[in-house]
């Protein structure tokens, strides 16, 4: 992966980082799947009127939308609504890098290199350190949910992976059409209609400003960026970044909610810091990549030294 690639790999990091302090932010006016459709609806509209189609075929647009949008997301809003930090949310989240990675390699055929391997299990293990350290600040149901949303983004990875889309932009702009009507449909049922309501025309200027950056900074930079690097990239070297995350989310919250960061956090962050360095040496490394051979790309050649 070139060098100005990575750099954005990072700066994606930094802004889902933040997403989990914004989120909360909403939470605190918002029911979650009402926050998580608003989300959507300000994603789509009104981008969907000014860019072109997606290439993908519709059955792609719109599992992509169900997957990211319904389950991933609606399962994350819920998950902290009911109890679960930002900061652990953040790291929990991350298992998608190792989900990805091996569903990639058992449903696309995708072989990453071993240094890719042992550096997304090097990250786990940090992530899980951290797990079981802060297990006492978050529900059963809030790390069960953040878990199946860890899923949900592996599975969307492959999706849009699959899908062969040469526009991500606007694969992501179209599917966000996908998400509102069956998360307000689930708020209903949860919250009941007039809640919905009343949440949606009482919007304070602090939900206006959460929603704002989920679905703007959040959705269509950070996912914009995310996706064309998958696009052009294999999973195995794209989903791993995904592991920095933690970093910036735990630094947000500490900063922004004054949650707690101590000895653990800190050195579990310094694991998932190697687990990344092994990634990242293994993707310049990986010369003949079977990826990039079967998609027809040249394969990258970096020296030593840049590894």
């Amino acid at each position: 992966m070139k060098a100005s690639h990575r750099l954005l790999a990072l700066l994606v990091a930094a802004i889902w980082g933040v997403n989990f302090v914004a989120i909360e932010m909403g939470l605190r006016d918002l029911p979650p799947l009402v926050l998580t459709a608003l989300r959507f609806v300000a994603a789509a509209v009104p981008l969907v009127f000014l860019v072109p189609r997606p290439s993908a075929r519709l059955r792609y647009v719109i599992a992509y939308g169900l997957v990211l949008g319904v389950l991933k997301f609606g399962a994350l809003f819920t998950a902290l609504a009911a109890g679960m930090s930002a900061g652990l949310a953040s790291l929990v989240l991350q298992a998608q890098a190792l989900m990805s990675v091996l569903l990639a390699a058992a449903v696309l055929g995708e072989r990453p290199a071993r240094a890719q391997v042992a550096g997304v299990l090097v990250g786990s293990v940090g992530i899980g350190l951290l797990a079981i350290h802060s297990g006492g600040h978050a529900s059963v149901i809030g790390f069960v949910l953040t878990l199946f949303a860890a899923a949900s983004w592996a599975l969307a990875n492959l999706v849009m992976r699959a899908s062969d889309e040469t526009r991500p932009l606007s694969l992501l702009v179209w599917s966000s059409l996908v998400p509102p009507l069956p998360l307000l449909g689930l708020a209903g049922v949860v919250e009941g209609g007039q809640a919905v309501l009343d949440a949606i025309t009482g919007l304070s200027w602090r939900g206006l400003l959460a929603v704002a950056y989920v679905a703007y900074v959040s959705t269509l930079v950070g996912f914009g960026i995310w996706n064309r690097l998958i696009a052009q990239y294999s999973i195995a070297r794209v989903a791993p970044f995904s592991l920095l995350v933690p970093v910036f989310g735990l630094s947000a919250a500490w900063l922004l909610l004054d949650e707690p960061v101590g000895p653990t956090e800190l050195a579990a962050a310094a694991i998932v810091l190697a687990g990344l360095a092994l990634v990242v040496r293994g993707s310049t490394a990986d010369r003949n990549n079977a990826t990039d051979a079967r998609d027809g790309r040249e394969p990258e050649y970096a020296p030593a030294a840049t590894a």
